[in-house]
C-alpha cells in the first residue's frame, strides 16, 4: 500500500499475536472470562462441591506449570541451538518465544495464587457474571 515491503512484517505481526495472547492470560483467568467448569460444578451442592474446586484447581495448576516449563524449555532449547525463522527475516525464535513463556509462568502463578486462595477457604473463583453484575 505504501510502496515498500518490510521483510519479515507477517512473521513479526504472528509474534505480536502469540505475544498477545499469552500474556493476557492471566488477567482474563483473574476476571472470570476463562471457560471453566463451574456449570459443572454448580450441579453439585454441599460436601461434594469444595473437594471438586480443589481438584480443578489443582489440576489446572499442574497444566499451567507443564505449560510453563515447557514454554520455557522451548525457549531454552532454541537459544541453545540457535533456531532461526524459516522466513526472509531470520529471526532467531528464542526471542518471540519469551512472550510465550512469560505469558505460560504468569499464568501458572496466577492461577496458583486461585489454588492456595481456595485451600485457605477464600471466596470462590470469579466469574464472568460476576463482572457484569458489578459494573450494572
Amino acid at each position: 500500500m505504501v510502496g515498500f515491503n518490510l521483510r519479515g512484517s507477517d512473521a513479526y505481526a504472528g509474534y505480536a499475536m502469540a505475544a498477545a495472547g499469552f500474556l493476557a492470560l492471566a488477567h482474563t483467568l483473574k476476571r472470570g472470562e476463562h471457560i471453566r467448569v463451574t456449570l459443572f460444578l454448580d450441579r453439585f451442592g454441599g460436601r461434594f462441591r469444595r473437594p471438586l474446586e480443589l481438584w480443578s484447581h489443582a489440576a489446572g495448576t499442574f497444566f499451567c506449570g507443564a505449560l510453563a516449563f515447557f514454554s520455557a524449555r522451548l525457549v531454552y532449547v532454541s537459544r541453545q541451538f540457535n533456531d532461526i525463522s524459516q522466513g526472509n527475516d531470520a529471526t532467531p525464535l528464542w526471542i518471540p518465544q519469551i512472550a510465550m513463556a512469560v505469558g505460560a509462568i504468569i499464568l501458572l502463578i496466577a492461577i496458583a495464587d486461585g489454588l492456595f486462595s481456595a485451600i485457605r477457604g477464600g471466596a470462590r473463583a470469579a466469574t464472568a457474571g460476576d463482572e457484569a453484575r458489578r459494573l450494572e
